[in-house]
């Protein structure tokens, strides 16, 4: 079978003066606004290396929390969003190798054998003598096809499922990304509540002695019996809080252990002491901002994947042309001459073939789809200008978010310290008999809404850290 592999070499060669054209528009990323030379909400925000303890995309690092360091790292493994995403761009990955292989012949085998017997009987005399004649039949064949791209539909169709691939790759880093995002901010979320718990404890605490001492004046006729109610009233609304507290921990606990790809029924992350860290965002240049964020990417992606079909639809106004050729042998013969002839020269044969097919009337189909594939590029566009629009906002949004919740963070624990001070003068004044219960209430509230606005206020600023990291695509690399 010699001939067989030249099968797919003489359809490549029948015709080499036929050279491909590519019919899709030359392709360039759309415009967009004018990129900056600086943020207007950080003017003077440059980049900067965040050091080793923030490497490229462990971003959460800049934390310095060792629980939420392990949890981030489920993220990529155990995350199933984040799985899915990963399905996706494999997918993606496997088109562009199915739209790779139809640039080449298609070969393909065949292959048949059969086995008789004749039986013949001759008689003489009283006796009969029986002969027999066993022969076989072989076949084999093998063909391909090629589909010469003339007009770049195939080309394109490659490029297209690149492109797809890469905006696939593109989703997969945002989906890592937009999961890690969400789970650091449910765990600085849940660390807040952990200390807000810890304050309602000291709160209780202070509220059942500050009961204690007022029964204990009732009992002594030295208040009235309202003070009382007062005081329980004040402890009741502590004890409310503080349990609600646990079902809002208990939900973000639940939401973390998804993200990580756990069952909330058996996960549980340990209560500990309160960490305030609010890390500085190392800066980013508006014009790095559109090769940092993955979306931003992804979304271009699609358009060039757009651009590329606008191509393929061009290409069906033309012929399709195929090119094919078979080569076939047979043989015949007892036991195992039929082998032998198999390959002999007289009982082989071969053809080679062009076909050609062309829609003469479609009554605006074609039309159609090249219309209907340029309108789709000018949505990829549409979508990839909205996208950078919506980057830079985000980026400008917790600029000023970050900025402005550390000048709130600072009024925060001023207002903390002058309310505990005053809750200390109240209360003394109290057991003095200078100022009636009322006041000791009006500051005790004063001081609990201060002292849980201080660490909000952290909550805050760390949030917005977050966002902000996110915004810019979770990378200070170099580019």
């Amino acid at each position: 079978m010699k001939r067989a592999p030249t099968l797919a070499v003489v359809l490549l060669g029948a015709f080499p003066t036929l050279a491909a054209c590519n019919l899709a528009p030359g392709y360039r990323p759309p415009t967009t606004v004018a990129i900056p030379t600086s943020f207007k909400e950080a003017p003077d925000w440059l980049p900067a290396s965040p050091g080793d303890a923030a490497v490229r995309g462990a971003w959460w690092s800049l934390f310095e929390d060792p629980v939420l360091d392990a949890l981030e790292r489920k993220v990529d493994v155990s995350n199933q969003n984040v799985a899915a995403a990963r399905g996706a761009y494999e997918a993606a990955r496997a088109l562009v190798m199915v739209q790779r292989s139809a640039l080449f012949p298609v070969v393909t085998g065949t292959g048949s054998g059969g086995r008789s017997d004749t039986f013949a009987s001759s008689a003489s005399g009283s006796s009969s003598a029986t002969t027999t004649t066993t022969g076989s039949r072989f076949a084999l064949g093998i063909g391909a096809s090629w589909e010469p791209d003339l007009w770049g539909r195939l080309g394109n169709a490659v490029s297209q499922a690149g492109a797809n691939a890469q905006a696939s790759a593109g989703d997969l880093a945002n989906a890592t990304l937009s999961a890690q995002g969400e789970l650091a901010t449910n765990y600085v979320q849940l660390r807040g509540i952990d200390a807000q718990r810890v304050l309602l404890d000291a709160t209780i605490k202070d509220y059942t002695r500050a009961l204690t001492i007022t029964t204990n004046k009732y009992d002594a006729g030295t208040v009235a019996h309202s003070d009382v109610y007062q005081a329980q009233t004040s402890l009741s609304n502590a004890v409310a809080s503080r349990q609600d507290l646990d079902r809002q921990r208990a939900l973000l606990e639940h939401a973390i252990a998804v993200l990580t790809g756990e069952n909330p029924s058996t996960f549980a992350i340990a209560a500990m002491k309160w960490s305030p860290v609010v890390p500085e965002v190392p800066g980013v240049l508006p014009a790095t901002l559109l090769e940092r964020r993955p979306d931003i990417a992804a979304s271009e992606r699609r358009v060039a994947a757009a651009n590329a079909n606008v191509g393929i639809q061009r290409a069906a106004y033309f012929p399709q042309i195929t090119l094919t050729g078979n080569a076939d042998t047979s043989g015949a013969g007892t036991t195992g001459q039929a082998v032998k002839e198999l390959f002999s020269a007289a009982t082989s044969l071969w053809s080679l073939g062009l076909s050609g097919l062309v829609t003469l009337l479609d009554f605006g189909g074609r039309h159609g789809q090249v219309l209907q594939a340029r309108a789709e590029y000018d949505q990829a566009a549409a979508a990839y200008r909205q996208t950078t629009l919506t980057a830079f906002q985000q980026v400008e949004d917790n600029l000023v978010a970050v900025r402005v919740l550390a000048q709130v963070t600072q009024s925060r624990v001023n207002a903390a310290d002058a309310a505990n001070r005053a809750e200390i003068i109240t209360n003394n004044q109290y057991l003095g008999g200078i100022v009636d219960y009322s006041q000791v209430i009006v500051a005790q509230t004063s001081a609990f809404n201060a002292r849980q606005n201080q660490i909000q206020s952290v909550i805050d600023q760390q949030t917005a850290t977050i966002a902000l990291v996110q915004a810019i695509g979770g990378d200070w690399k170099t580019h």
